[in-house]
């Protein structure tokens, strides 16, 4: 807080340090030693800002006595005034920060001054070249209703945590098996169903799918995923070719994070009759894998499943089915080594929800990190092509989704929008994410202008050369 006092009959040389302690006034309120000084001193005056003060570190005054202030220096140092009615919370903190530093130059030393500034210097540069130049088009509108699913205290299996939701449409209407984790620690699948896409119309009571529990020996990856123990974690649903089957593919607690397929007939998923194929663990056993998508369509005549992607490489495998026989598995590894240092994403930790076909390629999104903003999960967007997906055509050089909300920033794990579900519905791309592991929400935008957006933001433009006349 910045005190300044007016000349009258207290003496310079011989402040009471008091004075010099912000502590000493209150506003409003006025104790026996604060009378007294004003009858000293009837000319001093605290001159306090009338809006919200920044609070700073404070200078301790025990530097004060070696400092030789000049008598040309004007001890009086007035706020600008600010009318209330045209300030703004920009204006009114540089001016605190004006005032906070002409300060500092009264009693700093120089070098320490020097070093202030030039450390002010590099932070607005700094601040300049992070700034990200937002599109409009390729920026997701959040519902307000969010959260759209929330846990429910009394039902024990789903106390504790509902996120991470994966979403399909069926006649128009969107269905989501959702993540949940209950007073066992357990986590399990829920099922709700939405007519527009943003308002839940049902919702059921119990579980709609189970991971059996097998038991092995401990293992140091099977503790704790998300806040759960054990069970079946972040669902993606997908309906190949318009099959008689939807599939699943899930991470399963079975012995360490392993992937889990399951599936189950339209008919009866849309009835709510859970009769789910016996699953089988897709992945090595030892090894930690999770987040596997099955793309919509076959691509080449063959089923195709992403597990495993970064900044510039993803792996594809092609198969004639889905049956896995014979505790047949898919080799995969992570791919975290290439960081792109000039990009927000600069760490991509896996993909998203299942690829949406467009007349431009696969349409994916992808959760990443930036090490310039930590703590967070982002999601971005890429195209991948349409006979090959491990080439990407065209990325999004911003986030699409990034938490922002109470919702997204409050909760088991804070920052984190965690993306599994996307419909296109009359005319809108919708997401369903997990926000901060405990909560389902959802987002929309345009979907035509935002694959338009994209697909413009990537491509270079025309360079013009001059041709010599020969």
């Amino acid at each position: 807080m910045r005190t300044t006092i007016k000349k009258g009959n207290l003496s310079v040389d011989n402040i009471p340090e008091e004075i010099l302690n912000k502590n000493t006034y209150v506003k409003n309120v006025q104790t026996p030693r604060t009378r007294e000084l004003r009858k000293i001193n009837t000319d001093s005056e605290i001159v306090l800002p009338k809006t919200e003060i920044i609070e700073t570190k404070d200078i301790k005054p025990k530097i004060v006595p070696n400092i030789k202030i000049s008598s040309e220096i004007k001890l009086t140092k007035e706020i600008k005034k600010i009318p209330v009615e045209k300030s703004t919370d920009s204006d009114i903190k540089k001016e605190i920060e004006r005032i906070q530093l002409e300060t500092a130059e009264l009693i700093l030393p120089k070098s320490k001054l020097k070093k202030i500034k030039e450390e002010d210097r590099d932070l607005k540069l700094k601040n300049k070249l992070k700034k990200i130049i937002r599109d409009p088009e390729l920026t997701f509108y959040k519902s307000v209703d969010n959260p759209i699913i929330s846990p429910r205290p009394k039902n024990g299996w789903e106390s504790w945590q509902t996120f991470n939701p994966a979403a399909i449409l069926i006649d128009n209407k969107v269905h989501f098996l959702y993540r949940a984790i209950g007073d066992d620690g357990m986590s399990r699948f829920g099922y709700a169903m939405s007519e527009d896409g943003f308002t839940i119309r049902e919702r059921l009571s119990y579980p709609a799918y189970v991971h059996e529990i097998v038991k092995r020996p401990y293992v140091c990856l099977s503790s704790p995923s998300g806040g759960s123990w054990g069970g079946c974690e972040d669902p993606r649903l997908v309906r190949v070719d318009n099959e008689e089957r939807i599939y699943v593919t899930y991470t399963a607690c079975d012995g360490g994070l392993r992937v889990g397929l399951t599936s189950i007939k339209v008919s009866d998923f849309i009835h709510k009759r859970w009769n789910w194929k016996k699953p089988k663990i897709i992945s090595p056993p030892g090894e930690c894998h999770k987040n596997w998508i099955i793309f919509p369509e076959k691509i080449n005549g063959k089923y195709a499943i992403l597990h495993s992607i970064n900044s510039g490489k993803i792996l594809v495998d092609y198969l004639d089915d889905l049956d896995f026989k014979d505790g047949k598995f898919l080799k995969s590894k992570y791919l975290l080594t290439e960081v792109r240092a000039d990009r927000w994403d600069k760490k991509v930790r896996a993909a998203g929800p299942p690829p949406i076909r467009t007349k431009y390629g696969w349409l994916l999104f992808y959760h990443a990190e930036d090490k310039d903003d930590p703590g967070k999960y982002k999601l971005g967007a890429m195209v991948l092509d349409i006979n090959d997906p491990t080439k990407i055509l065209y990325r999004c050089k911003q986030p699409v989704l990034e938490p922002k909300e109470y919702y997204e920033c409050e909760g088991y794990k804070g920052g984190i929008v965690y993306a599994l579900g996307s419909v296109v519905k009359d005319g809108k791309l919708i997401i369903y994410y997990g926000s901060a592991d405990n909560f389902v929400s959802v987002a929309y935008t345009e979907f035509e202008p935002f694959l338009e957006a994209l697909i413009r933001g990537e491509k270079k433009p025309l360079k013009l050369k001059l041709l010599k006349k020969k």
